[in-house]
């Protein structure tokens, strides 16, 4: 007898349809698993086996093939152990009942309870998209399944529930659909702005970063608060959409990190140590493909403290994912896009001492020494940072005032207020911010008097700028007016752009 059963298989972020056929005949006992499975596949073996005897149900003793179709795409993963389960059970004539329609996934145990699997919510979403509307899945993976509208999700803990849900004995209960709401969630932010003493500059530079999603580069010694301000970004970010929240969550499910929300709410902020490897910022693996750092930071916040402490061969990988906003990484017979479109803040010393620069230490490296420092950013990469801004030490009295600073919540209505004004704008588009326009939207919307194409023709030749750079003091424009909630792009409006693009001038 031969029954089919169907599931879905992870392919990066997008679900694959694999229908499992068993085939219960008679011979030799023996067990055949075909259609391409990894090592965690050909282990369900085992997991099928002991699970279903430890639920008190018959295993057969006869001839077993198990076909994963299609053949031809490799499946990876412990999703498939209970459909390959629930098959074996219909074709070995233990369990009688009609499957069709129904989407099987979950991990077995060896006692028979169902364990979570990584990736629920691309794999439901697919299957959707393919007219599936019913879900059997383990019951960990409930919350996060119901955040998907219009389908039925029925969790269970056991193996021996699903086979008593399917006779009909005992029905399982439909998952109460999760409502995300952005007004709502609860905001797990560490640092606020108003415990940041003094830097007014670096704070308007955050300000602007943030308002347009622009890229941040933190120079100064060390002490002068520049990770402290890159942790108070969080804070700051514009809360998130439902549908922003489901594709980060996507690839958060995928690479097995999802809180017990079931859904991300708060907008990523990862902060990789600097002895990460290429594959862990920008993802892979041996065989199987995981997201890396900067997909995980999609939609939100990639901060790399000590800039140059990182491996030239790293921070170059960087430079394609900031101008695409997606990284594909390929592997032997395996190729994977993941969404990567994050803001940048970095934070780096001026020099080896870190006092290059500072009115308040004298710094003791030579030219060469700083030249050497500074050379471990390439100037591509930091091309692409739209804000470099130079931050000094504090003064005693500023840390001692009793001076109210202004808070995270005051900047955050301004920033908001601005990225309403982006959102009108690319209304109908795929943009959000005006960090991701292209040529086409800076002549539509970056136009400029006479005046002010002088200012930055004078820039342009005075500062060796390149096309790209020229293109991104337009765009930090753009947001510094959006800001000051002006339709047109002043000229102060672009002197403090091009302020902006300062740093790493002559050494002397």
């Amino acid at each position: 007898m031969i029954a089919k059963v169907q599931s879905y298989a992870l392919n990066g972020l997008e679900g694959v349809a694999v229908m499992v056929e068993t085939d219960v005949s008679k011979g030799l006992p023996a067990y055949e698993l075909v259609g391409l499975p990894d090592a965690a596949v050909k282990e369900s073996k085992e997991r099928v086996r002991s699970a279903i005897k430890n639920s008190a149900l018959p295993f057969p003793t006869h001839k077993i093939t198990i076909n994963l179709a299609p053949a031809y795409v490799r499946k990876e993963g412990t999703a498939l152990d209970l459909p390959v389960a629930v098959s074996l059970l219909i074709a070995s004539g233990a369990l009688t009942a009609e499957v069709s329609g129904v989407v099987f996934l979950g991990e077995l145990a060896l006692s028979g309870e169902l364990r979570p699997i990584t990736g629920v919510l691309p794999l439901i979403i697919s299957a959707k998209e393919k007219g599936y509307r019913t879900f059997i899945l383990p019951d960990a993976n409930a919350r996060e399944a119901a955040y998907v509208q219009g389908v039925d999700i029925y969790p269970a803990k056991t193996l021996k529930e699903v086979v008593e849900h399917l006779k009909g004995e005992n029905r399982l209960t439909v998952a109460q659909p999760s409502i995300f709401s952005s007004s709502t969630t609860a905001r797990k932010v560490g640092q606020d702005l108003s415990f940041v003493k003094g830097q007014p500059t670096a704070k308007r530079a955050l300000e602007v970063a943030v308002a347009g999603g622009h890229n941040l580069l933190l120079v100064g010694p060390p002490g002068s608060g520049k990770t402290m301000l890159a942790r108070a970004i969080p804070s700051v970010l514009p809360q998130m959409e439902f549908d922003e929240a489901l594709e980060i969550t996507k690839i958060h499910s995928v690479a097995g990190v999802l809180g017990e929300a079931g859904i991300v709410e708060e907008r990523p902020f990862r902060t990789p140590h600097h002895t990460a490897t290429t594959v862990s910022l920008c993802g892979g693996g041996n065989k199987t493909v995981h997201p890396g750092e900067i997909s995980l930071a999609h939609g939100g916040v990639l901060f790399l403290d000590e800039l140059p402490e990182y491996k030239r061969s790293t921070l170059e990988a960087l430079r394609q994912p900031l101008e695409d906003g997606v990284i594909t990484v390929s592997r032997s017979g395996c190729t994977v896009s993941y969404p990567a479109s994050f803001m940048l803040c970095a934070s780096m010393n001026p020099c080896p001492c870190g006092n290059y620069g500072s009115k308040k230490r004298r710094c003791v490296c030579t030219p060469r020494d700083i030249r050497n420092y500074r050379a471990r950013i390439s100037g591509p990469l930091l091309d692409r940072i739209d804000i470099q801004v130079e931050v000094d030490g504090v003064e005693y009295d500023d840390l001692t005032s009793e001076t109210v600073e202004e808070s995270s919540a005051v900047v955050k209505a301004r920033a908001d207020q601005a990225r309403k004004i982006q959102r009108a704008r690319f209304e109908g588009t795929a943009l959000k911010t005006n960090a991701e326009m292209g040529e086409k939207e800076l002549r539509d919307y970056c136009r400029l008097s006479a005046e002010c194409e002088g200012i930055l023709k004078e820039a342009f030749e005075s500062l060796r700028l390149s096309a790209r750079a020229r293109s991104r003091i337009l765009k930090v424009a753009r947001t510094i007016a959006d800001l000051e909630l002006s339709e047109e792009i002043t000229a102060e409006h672009l002197y403090e752009a091009i302020s902006y693009r300062t740093y790493g001038g002559e050494i002397e």
